[in-house]
């Protein structure tokens, strides 16, 4: 039998630090689907399709085995989009205890909506630990080198979009 994790974020933008936990999932599940959340609560530097087609290019230049990984755009409960794709497992990443408070609400209440489904946490290698989207739009936005933080195509889309706001 086939495991499917869906990895669901906002990847505004995907970073290195989301790519090292899409490689060590794959060591442990058959297939990843990284789920971009379009929630229109958030004001994204990117939009969803923009958000997609970077992570999809990343996805292909950094990880090996990237016919098991899919990328996709949800909008609504994440239970459901799981439920809807099959899958039975959320992948969350986990840098520090801060992160674990708020996981484990989501956790919970995804497990209060649909009983099925299972919340996996990793750590986020230690490399990566101090590094956040939020982090990284920041930087760029300030003119700092996000350069090795992010994947080549998503350091030229920051380049890009933050040159017309400065």
């Amino acid at each position: 039998m086939e495991t499917t994790a869906v990895y669901p974020g906002s990847f505004d933008p995907i970073t290195n630090g989301h790519l090292s936990l899409v490689k060590r999932g794959l060591l442990i599940f058959d297939k990843i689907i990284v789920a971009i959340a379009e929630n229109p609560d958030k004001k994204p530097v990117f939009t969803a399709n923009e958000r997609l087609e970077m992570t999809k290019q990343a996805i292909l230049e950094t990880i090996s085995e990237a016919d098991r990984v899919e990328v996709d755009i949800f909008k609504g409960l994440l239970v459901n989009y799981v439920q809807k794709k099959g899958a039975n497992i959320i992948l969350r990443g986990l840098r520090a205890v801060s992160d674990f408070d708020y996981e484990l609400q989501l956790a919970l209440m995804n497990r209060r909506l649909n009983r099925n489904i299972q919340s996996v946490f990793l750590m986020t290698d230690f490399k990566w630990l101090f590094l956040s989207s939020t982090i990284v739009k920041e930087a760029a936005r300030l003119g700092g080198n996000v350069e090795g933080l992010v994947p080549d195509i998503v350091y030229h889309k920051l380049q890009e979009k933050f040159r017309k706001t400065i």
